[in-house]
């Protein structure tokens, strides 16, 4: 049964050291290209903190950062509607890119940079847009009209 159990406790290691780092590893790429890059890099840290303490400590200020963010950016209607405004915009940017209409005449670079990327980068920013109006709609419903979350400072140790 010991056998089991070690074999067992190496796959569950392993199986969060993979899922973790290509959560960070997207994220990192996210950052630059199409996609919610911060919330894949805050995602594959929580995945990765259930097996390291250094990847607690730089979750719990993320996650306090982001619930006090998303506080703020519900406190007013006029936040909210634009948060809502620029997902749909940013669909529909989506929607563009997959379709790849014709290039116009006042397209002014070579014909294979307009629209690059094709159906994947539609794609991306159809995901974003749907993540960013789900987590909008849970801001809302978890924030809105209570107070906004105090941050506290990180202090650091030596010991850490």
């Amino acid at each position: 049964m010991a056998a089991k159990e070690r074999v067992h406790g190496w796959v569950r290691r392993t199986v969060i050291e993979v899922v973790g780092w290509t959560l960070v590893v997207l994220g990192v790429a996210a950052l630059v290209l199409p996609g919610p890059g911060l919330l894949l890099c805050a995602a594959g840290l929580a995945v990765l903190s259930q097996q390291y303490h250094w990847a607690r400590r730089y979750l719990k200020p993320l996650k306090a950062n982001a619930y006090r963010a998303a506080a703020i950016g519900v406190r007013t209607i006029p936040r909210i509607a634009i948060s809502c405004a620029s997902a749909l915009l940013i669909m529909s940017f989506g929607l563009v890119w997959i379709l790849q209409p014709q290039v116009p005449s006042w397209w002014f670079l070579e014909d294979r940079w307009w629209l690059f990327g094709g159906a994947g980068t539609g794609i991306s920013l159809i995901a974003s847009s749907v993540i960013a109006l789900v987590l909008i709609a849970y801001s809302v419903r978890r924030f809105r009209g209570r107070p906004i979350p105090e941050t506290r400072p990180v202090l650091r140790t030596d010991a850490d």
